[in-house]
């Protein structure tokens, strides 16, 4: 921005086209670099530079398609994880408003179909809960979509698109349940060998019998302040009752075992893989 604003365009030009090669682009999350995401060194400043780049390509490249793309993602970090510090959020909210599009403008409503079924969207924030039977299943080619959802919106930018869609399951008995984001599997564990055997849950049990649960965990991004909670299934009694701070597999939490479920609140998940 420099180079620019001192006369030298075609560097500053040249820089510019470098910095959005090594960038990484996708239609959720906007473009971002990976070297600038999280990170507890306080040299990396991700939310400062986001803003930086907003600023710059709107100044010295006059790419609005760019400009766009860096704010979603500035706006989907702030969705899951916080803006640390009074200085990153005044330059974000800052490059928010003073360059590209205003994305409030528009008074469109977003046209959202599950299925069949059209779903009646109102200003603000609104929350539509459906049961299974009222929408029928739609399989693709892969059939491995339970439902096709689908949204027309006349206007740019996360105001006129929902924020989530989420798929619940529910069922009497526990042998097995999933979530949107996690999976869980039921266990029988036999100690009839040298070391317990865990095998999946065939039949009745029996008193005395041990259930284990194993539970996965998977994100796209980091995210902050997480509340996992499992339900522990009807008769069952947990084998650990004290709430402690746990660490495994370089992720840390805390485990606190109430009456009807077990919560795990983690402060910091980077995106992956746990199994709990």
């Amino acid at each position: 921005m420099a180079l620019k604003r001192f006369g030298d365009k075609p560097t500053a030009t040249d820089i510019m086209k470098s910095l959005k090669e090594r960038s990484v682009s996708n239609e959720e999350l906007g473009m971002f670099w990976r070297d600038t995401e999280y990170s507890f060194f306080w040299y990396r400043a991700p939310i400062e530079t986001q803003a930086l780049m907003i600023e710059a390509f709107d100044e010295v490249m006059n790419d609005g398609e760019a400009v766009e793309d860096c704010k979603i993602w500035l706006l989907k970090q702030k969705q899951t994880q916080d803006w640390k510090t009074t200085k990153g959020t005044a330059d974000a909210v800052y490059a928010l408003l003073l360059r590209g599009g205003n994305w409030l403008s528009s008074d469109a409503l977003v046209d959202v179909k599950l299925g069949n079924i059209d779903i009646k969207a109102a200003n603000g924030r609104s929350r539509h809960r459906l049961l299974r039977a009222k929408v029928p299943p739609h399989r693709d080619h892969a059939g491995d979509e339970p439902y096709h959802a689908h949204q027309d919106r006349s206007g740019r930018g996360l105001g006129q698109r929902p924020l989530a869609i989420s798929r619940g399951h529910e069922q009497d008995h526990a042998p097995r349940g999933n979530a949107a984001e996690a999976d869980e599997d039921a266990l029988q564990a036999r100690a009839d060998q040298e070391w317990p055997v865990l095998e999946a849950i065939k039949g009745p049990l029996a008193v005395g019998d041990e259930i284990v649960v194993r539970v996965t965990l998977h994100t796209d991004r980091d995210m902050e302040y997480v509340h996992l909670k499992d339900y522990r299934g009807s008769g069952t009694e947990p084998t650990n009752v004290l709430s402690q701070y746990k660490y495994q597999d370089g992720l840390a939490y805390y485990e606190s075992t109430k009456d009807t479920a077990s919560h795990f609140f983690i402060d910091y998940l980077p995106k992956g893989a746990y199994v709990f």
